[in-house]
């Protein structure tokens, strides 16, 4: 895609986007004041997940607390369901399941933006491809959440814990206007909330909560809180247009039963939670470092991004139904073995791997889209360099019955092309220029292995040598006349060019004294030596008519002489 077709379509896909808009969350189906998109219900039976707003395209995905991932894609007015206890290979083991559902409308996304974000897939036009992305994340929305196996059951998900009662006490001999006020279960009773309008100074720690007891033990917390459901909100109260006014909140551990031990920070004004830390985490799971690298699993990122774990280090490019689009995983990862990418969704296929070991540029491609396979500067669309004078092997082509090589002899100084099956050269070329066909050691521009080749001016010559013949028998005159009388000479043009006229014969008439076993070609040779066989036979009978007329004029001179007498 050159400068001003590239300008024409992302100029285009902006148009459409002014048009159609950003297609605000009420067209692609508002949340639910709490953020839900899915109503969902944990029971003995199972799981299920009701779409509470409109969707074409859903995605559940379920991880279980030893590793294994289930997935299930659903289409418009389907509701998933799940249960843990009938899936193949799985024990369903008791913990936390992580739950996860995608509900998207790429029909909102107009058609020919999402046409020519298609396109960009083979341009590369990251900027088209960027704002459709943009667009379809307004049409795509997600909500996650958990369920519990304890004692081999499903933790039934309609229980939410309450907000427990104080266990504070009484902190007589304190001056009452700082005496701790008792938990006091008379309804009737209102206890009055303190307002503090100044600044407030604690020089010391603070528990807030309803489990806070007189005298608590600190420790080095200098805030605690302490009860059942913890939340710490920002609540931002600017009403001035242009101030940003969000609210926040972080959550420790979910309320309701069979949900998560985890932290999270709540987009509370967006109904996201854009950030979750489950308990178990392990140490350093992401730790970012004074330099601002990132560290998964370790505490000592040496790059940008750097990922430890004690088997195949990973990560995984997910493409889900949501978008419109066909689903595709792709993994790229590393071990001990190799450095692969593996096609997930094409039955874990690894179609590119890089095995340890291997050397500077093995593939280099440089700045004008040349090829290096060994070589840091490649000349050419493709240039496979192997250093040193020995005989090597650049190319192979193999399937299941046969292989080839592509090579040079660096020893021989010649080009060559084996049949690794047989163990044999078929093709030479020298530095010289000469091709051998069958022989890596052609001494003519062109030589067979049988011997035969054409010489340095351009003259065919058959190999004849008794070496490499066998079966030697002489050709009797009674064959070679009986095949010359059969030869019938014609005038043709060979098919691949009609305008050039020649003389010969034709292969499938010809005896069969000088037919070929197939019958498609002839040997000049053969008929050479019919030729030859009757030429000779023809010399002896115009030898024996010579004599015979040199007699015959000997006589005549004879009687010519005694007539003159």
């Amino acid at each position: 895609m050159n400068q001003i077709q590239r300008g024409l379509s992302v100029f285009a896909f902006m148009f459409i986007m002014a048009v159609v808009g950003l297609l605000p969350a009420a067209q692609a189906g508002a949340q639910t004041a709490k953020g839900e998109i899915v109503a969902f219900q944990a029971g003995p039976s199972g799981l299920v997940w009701r779409p509470l707003v409109p969707f074409e395209h859903g995605v559940l995905t379920v991880a279980g607390p030893d590793g294994t991932v289930f997935r299930d894609e659903f289409g418009a007015g389907a509701s998933p369901a799940f249960n843990p206890f009938v899936q193949p290979g799985n024990h369903a083991p008791d913990g936390s399941y992580v739950w996860e559902v995608w509900l998207g409308r790429p029909s909102v996304v107009h058609p020919m933006a999402r046409a020519a974000a298609k396109a960009a897939r083979e341009s590369g036009d990251a900027k088209v491809e960027g704002e459709h992305r943009a667009a379809s994340a307004q049409a795509t929305q997600v909500q996650s959440g958990a369920f519990r196996i304890l004692n081999g059951a499903i933790v039934p998900s309609n229980l939410v814990e309450p907000r427990g009662k104080g266990r504070g006490r009484s902190s007589h001999g304190v001056a009452p206007a700082f005496r701790l006020i008792e938990w006091i279960d008379d309804p009737s009773i209102r206890l009055v909330d303190q307002v503090i309008p100044d600044d407030l100074i604690v020089q010391g720690s603070a528990c807030v909560g309803l489990d806070c007891v007189n005298a608590e033990s600190f420790g080095f917390d200098t805030i605690r809180l302490k009860e059942n459901n913890l939340r710490i909100k920002f609540e931002d109260t600017s009403t001035a247009a242009g101030f940003p006014s969000n609210d926040w909140q972080l959550t420790a551990n979910d309320s309701a039963s069979g949900g998560l031990n985890k932290f999270s920070i709540d987009d509370v004004t967006g109904a996201k939670t854009p950030f979750t830390v489950v308990a178990g985490a392990p140490t350093n799971s992401m730790f970012v470092g004074s330099t601002g690298r990132v560290g998964l699993r370790t505490g000592t990122p040496v790059l940008d991004l750097h990922i430890v774990t004690g088997n195949t280090p990973a990560h995984r490019l997910e493409q889900n139904s949501t978008g419109g689009f066909t689903t595709q995983t792709w993994d790229v990862a590393g071990n001990e073995a190799n450095f692969f990418v593996r096609d997930v969704t094409g039955g874990s296929r690894l179609p590119f791997r890089i095995r340890p070991g291997a050397p500077t540029s093995s593939i280099d491609i440089n700045a004008s889209g040349n090829v290096g396979i060994g070589t840091a500067s490649p000349s050419e669309k493709l240039h496979v360099f192997a250093s040193g004078a020995t005989s090597n092997n650049l190319i192979r082509i193999e399937n299941s019955t046969r292989a080839w090589s592509v090579g040079i002899n660096g020893a021989s100084d010649f080009f060559r092309i084996t049949d690794q099956t047989a163990g044999v050269a078929r093709i030479a070329v020298t530095n010289t220029g000469n091709v051998g066909i069958g022989t890596t050691t052609p001494t003519n521009p062109l030589q067979m292995a049988s011997g035969a080749f054409v010489s340095a001016g351009g003259v065919w010559t058959n190999a004849s040598s008794r070496e490499s013949k066998d079966d030697i028998q002489s050709l009797t005159a009674d064959e070679a006349r009986a095949t010359l009388s059969g030869l019938s000479p014609v005038k043709f043009a060979y098919k691949v060019d009609p305008t050039q006229r020649h003389v010969g014969f034709v292969a499938e008439d010809v005896p069969d004294l000088v037919a070929t076993k197939d019958r498609k070609a002839l040997s000049p040779m053969d008929i050479v030596a019919v030729l030859t066989r009757v030429v000779q036979e023809q010399q002896k009978t115009v030898e024996t008519q010579q004599h015979l007329i040199s007699e015959l004029a000997t006589k005549l001179s004879v009687l010519e002489a005694a007539q003159n007498r």
